[in-house]
């Protein structure tokens, strides 16, 4: 059918609304969608600023606490591995496990015949050594005796002399007369003024005189012989008594050597008798009777009475923290109850630098990581930390003094 005029002609108008209506819608969803965009952003704009602030200021914050409390920390005491110092066979262990000592009583005794031997031996080479002293000391006595004798010697080869000197001299003085007495005679005689009797005993004085002359000249060469010979006698004897005291500062040495063993020998036996360093507990027996043991090896440990708390806190932590702080501990052993503490020391270093390995960090990619510092925390009630034992849980609290 074909179409009206009024159809036709009312066609243009409504594609003409149509299109403004579209316009009209479109404009305030664009608007919409922006807004949209905007809450989302602002939203992610302050998280963004607030985590910057905190990320920067969170340490400071952090240091700044008054309190600052940590869950890494533990019950801490001197637990003492008690070794071997000497090999031997286990005689007797006079403990049981974890039982309760006193300081200076005998936990583990080792089989100490070799050792007394030892020390019996020591003891028997010290006498020798000793011995030789005093037989060193004789002989340099009995030196002086003779080395007096040959100088009693000597002066009397000088008295000899002396004397012989004398004679000789007497007799020479004689000699010579008796020769001019002689030659006179003779003289007399040829002139028929003497007699035959006369020169006859003149030739028989001269010759008595020259003879005595001769035994006096023998006697003190014999004796000037015998002053050499005393000379000699003594410097033997002096060089002798030289050789003897040289031999006193070798016996002396081999005396102190002799003592040390001596000493070494009493300390082994000691060291087969291991007791208690002090007032505590022991732990689990490690060696039984009849066993061998070797020097180094750990018998059992000590758990000493003194007893502290070691809190691990972060180095951002430690800001304000000093020694003298109070400290407020809770010891999961005893749930509820609140135990006062006092900081006493802090550790030199972080607990990473005092590990087997100590970390490198030049080695390769760093990440870091914060550090623990540990810090040493006295209890206040010493009795009450005689109680605890090292190793279990705590949660430590110290108030720092701003």
């Amino acid at each position: 059918m074909p179409a009206s005029p009024a159809s036709a002609g009312s066609a243009t108008p409504v594609a003409h609304v149509s299109a403004k209506v579209e316009t009209t819608q479109i404009s305030p969803r664009t608007g919409a969608r922006w807004q949209n965009y905007t809450t989302p952003i602002l939203v992610v704009i302050l998280a963004l600023a607030v985590l910057i602030t905190i990320t920067r200021n969170w340490n400071a914050w952090e240091g700044g606490k008054v309190e600052q409390r940590t869950d890494d920390a533990y019950v801490r005491g001197d637990l003492t591995p008690l070794s071997t110092k000497v090999s031997g066979i286990v005689s007797a262990v006079h403990v049981a496990d974890y039982q309760q000592v006193h300081k200076g009583d005998l936990l583990v005794e080792l089989q100490d015949d070799d050792y007394r031997a030892q020390l019996d031996q020591a003891n028997a080479t010290v006498a020798a050594a000793r011995a030789g002293i005093e037989e060193n000391l004789r002989q340099r006595q009995l030196q002086d005796a003779r080395i007096a004798k040959a100088l009693a010697g000597i002066d009397q080869a000088k008295a000899q002399i002396v004397a012989a000197q004398a004679g000789r001299e007497a007799v020479q003085a004689e000699w010579t007369r008796a020769r001019s007495e002689r030659r006179r005679q003779e003289g007399l005689y040829q002139t028929r003024s003497t007699t035959e009797q006369s020169v006859e005993a003149a030739v028989a004085s001269e010759g008595n005189l020259s003879a005595q002359f001769a035994s006096r000249d023998a006697d003190l060469n014999q004796a000037r012989t015998m002053l050499r010979s005393s000379e000699l006698a003594a410097e033997a004897e002096r060089r002798s008594k030289a050789v003897l005291e040289s031999q006193e500062t070798q016996l002396e040495a081999e005396f102190r050597a002799k003592q040390a063993n001596l000493a070494v020998a009493s300390v082994n036996i000691g060291y087969t008798k291991i007791y208690a360093p002090g007032d505590g507990t022991v732990g689990e027996r490690q060696v039984r009777p009849g066993q061998l043991v070797s020097p180094g090896m750990q018998v059992i440990s000590f758990v000493a009475l003194t007893k502290w708390v070691q809190a691990n806190f972060r180095e951002t932590q430690l800001t304000n923290v000093k020694v003298g702080d109070p400290a407020e501990l809770r010891i999961d052993q005893y749930p509820g109850q609140v135990i006062r503490g006092k900081v006493v020391e802090l550790a030199p270093a972080s607990g990473s630098q005092f590990a087997l390995l100590p970390p490198d960090n030049a080695t390769g990619n760093f990440t870091k990581v914060v550090q623990r510092i540990p810090v040493k925390i006295a209890l206040e009630d010493s009795s009450f930390a005689t109680k605890l034992r090292p190793g279990i849980s705590v949660i430590a609290t110290v108030r720092t003094r701003r």
